[in-house]
């Protein structure tokens, strides 16, 4: 259902007084715009994917809620932003295997104040060849061949937060297989 962009201003000044069917009417309007961004995750499991575009529904109901037509911005970018990361979000607390958190400054393998001695180059190579699946070919993309993230999330048909997570669990791991202080308990 494609509003009129005449009509659709009308909606939005009616909404803003407090409207209840205006604001059902552009709920129901953009909900094809929660499909559209849930189909583009990929995810397996159906009952996610549910729980995907019930997030979806939630961020867009958010969005109407707080848009402020006044400022002259396209609802729909305005939507695509918080729907998006409403469920990124809601991915990223409910991943069944989510691996604890790293802070960033962890992210490095190396202490800013720790020097390498060649052998603590091939320890952590070996910790490194260490990793399985999709862990060891996303370190291979980003660190080895120089890829950015969102490069290969393109490429292994991932959405680039969970790049960012697999990136996250493989230097834990790393860590803690070169006894680093810290690698998977922050304290």
């Amino acid at each position: 259902m494609s509003l009129d962009p005449e009509h659709e201003k009308t909606l939005w000044r009616l909404c803003s007084k407090g409207d209840i069917n205006a604001r059902e009417e552009l709920i129901i309007s953009y909900r094809p715009l929660v499909f559209w961004i849930a189909g583009k995750i990929h995810v397996t499991d159906s009952e996610l994917k549910q729980d995907i575009i019930q997030e979806g529904m939630l961020a867009l109901i958010n969005a109407v809620d707080k848009f402020e037509p006044e400022r002259e911005f396209k609802f729909s970018t305005f939507a695509y932003h918080k729907i998006h990361g409403q469920i990124i979000n809601m991915l990223e607390r409910s991943e069944k295997k989510a691996p604890l958190p790293v802070p960033d400054e962890w992210l490095q393998i190396a202490d800013d104040d720790y020097e390498q001695s060649d052998e603590d180059w091939f320890d952590t190579a070996e910790a490194i060849s260490k990793l399985e699946g999709r862990e060891a070919e996303i370190v291979s993309a980003l660190f080895f061949e120089g890829k950015k993230p969102k490069d290969v999330a393109k490429e292994k048909k991932l959405d680039v937060s969970h790049v960012y997570r697999l990136r996250r669990t493989a230097i834990a791991k790393i860590r803690m297989w070169l006894g680093l202080e810290g690698a998977l308990n922050p304290g």
